[in-house]
């Protein structure tokens, strides 16, 4: 497999430009296969290709080096299915209308989770939509949690997923094609097996688009092979800048009784998703796919697993949070011969700009008719100029429930409420941790006022 990855994975970069999305539809037989993988609460601090000195990674991080890697990707919602739905749709929570995540069990105080997706939101527009719509093949494994999770629809031939957003990691119940199958085996290997039969079932001269959904490492910690245990129980992860329980700690506050034990845990689950990525990669070389296919890694949201004395995601306390580990997940882009490997890309970009983005490099206009903010950044992955009098924005936005960020190269603010706080402004150049509060500083009035403007402007673009 070490040879296979060399090969297969730092191919260079040197092909001509793709098919802009300002030209129109491409033939459908000229453009490339995508493969997505996303995976479940994974933050970009947690990979090895991101810094992490103690959760082993090797085969994301071969990714990585044989590609194109965001050094800051932002969700917009540090939460599943809102993230989800912005990440396919393009489109942001008081447009797509998921704004939490799915839960038959919401709770009102404070509030968290919501009861079900829309009713509109079956019609919003996917990624797959518009690609099965230009000749794409569309699959989908994996966790789904958008709503109609047994039956995703929205132009997918092909669905494994489970219902609801958790499940055990053994002996999953399991949907293909809407159809219940009790299934014997661990989830995680089972995804890996229904990509690779999706891509056996591929009508040649078609591209496609395959989205594998890993629920690793959300929890729960049980259930994953015994190996992946053993291999963290040793380490004390001294680098990982967990703290005692904050008071306003909220979700999953009893994994802070036993940090250490829960973080081998937690790395045991990233160490058995990153397993899965040599076998779709040999899959696709096998059937001579590699060379003409787009593979995207990815994460639904960040996690904390201890920092800042909290150890789930924007929920996690009270107020909400979103804090960078939170915000901040792993967009690595790896192509042979069409990106740059080990590469590194240093703008702001969030979900988005995934959707403007993809659709770019099939070479597929955005759909008419609908409001999107973002902007493709295939040329920055591919390392091509941008267009004329063009620049990429400096600023990412966040929204959750009554919180709203704005984060740019230096600085990021944080306002509840409307306004009415609690607020918070951080100095990143200083303060990486997010520790010290300059809303009220007289010091960072300029800087406060500057990413405030800019909060409402965005707020009137996306209305």
């Amino acid at each position: 497999m070490a040879s296979l990855s060399r090969r297969s994975l730092l191919m260079g970069a040197g092909a001509a430009p793709l098919v802009a999305q300002k030209r129109g539809p491409a033939p459908a037989a000229d453009r490339p296969n995508i493969l997505l993988i996303v995976a479940d609460d994974l933050a970009a601090w947690m990979l090895g290709c991101y810094g992490n000195r103690e959760i082993r990674t090797p085969n994301i991080d071969r990714l990585a080096q044989g590609g194109v890697r965001f050094l800051n990707n932002y969700v917009v919602t540090p939460v599943c299915s809102a993230s989800r739905a912005t990440l396919f749709t393009g489109r942001l929570p008081n447009q797509h209308g998921i704004h939490d995540f799915l839960t038959p069990r919401p709770i009102e105080n404070p509030p968290q989770g919501q009861k079900e997706a829309p009713a509109g939101f079956a019609q919003e527009t996917m990624i797959s939509d518009v690609l099965s719509q230009n000749g794409y093949q569309c699959g989908y494994v994996g966790k789904w949690h958008m709503g109609n999770d047994t039956n995703p629809g929205h132009g997918y031939r092909y669905t494994y997923t489970f219902d609801g957003g958790s499940s055990p990691y053994q002996d999953p119940v399991m949907y293909l094609n809407g159809k219940q199958v009790k299934e014997s085996g661990y989830l995680t290997e089972l995804t890996t097996q229904h990509a690779v039969q999706y891509l056996d079932r591929l009508e040649a001269g078609k591209p496609f688009f395959l989205t594998a959904s890993y629920f690793n490492p959300h929890t729960p910690y049980s259930g994953h092979p015994q190996k992946y245990y053993d291999m963290y129980a040793n380490v004390n992860f001294d680098t990982v800048g967990w703290k005692p329980a904050a008071p306003n700690a909220l979700r999953e506050k009893e994994l802070l009784k036993d940090p250490v034990g829960n973080l081998r845990k937690c790395a045991a689950s990233v160490s058995a998703l990153d397993d899965q990525i040599p076998a779709l990669i040999k899959h696709l070389t096998a059937k001579k796919l590699l060379m003409n296919t787009l593979v995207i890694f990815t994460g639904d949201n960040g996690f904390l697993l201890g920092r800042h004395g909290l150890w789930s995601k924007g929920l996690a306390s009270d107020p909400i949070n979103m804090y960078e580990e939170v915000m901040q997940v792993p967009m690595i882009w790896n192509w042979p011969g069409k990106i740059p490997v080990e590469a590194t890309r240093p703008e702001l970009v969030s979900f988005y700009d995934f959707f403007p983005s993809v659709l770019d490099v099939a070479g597929v206009p955005l759909p008419a008719g609908k409001r999107y903010v973002g902007k493709s950044y295939l040329p920055l992955a591919t390392n091509k100029p941008l267009g004329k009098k063009e620049t990429w924005p400096g600023t990412v936005f966040g929204y959750f429930r009554n919180t709203e960020m704005a984060r740019d190269r230096y600085y990021k603010i944080v306002v509840r409420n409307g306004g009415s706080g609690p607020n918070e402004l951080f100095d990143l150049r200083t303060d990486t941790h997010e520790m010290v509060n300059r809303y009220d500083d007289p010091q960072y009035v300029n800087v406060r006022d500057r990413l405030l403007n800019e909060l409402a402007a965005w707020r009137r673009r996306s209305a």
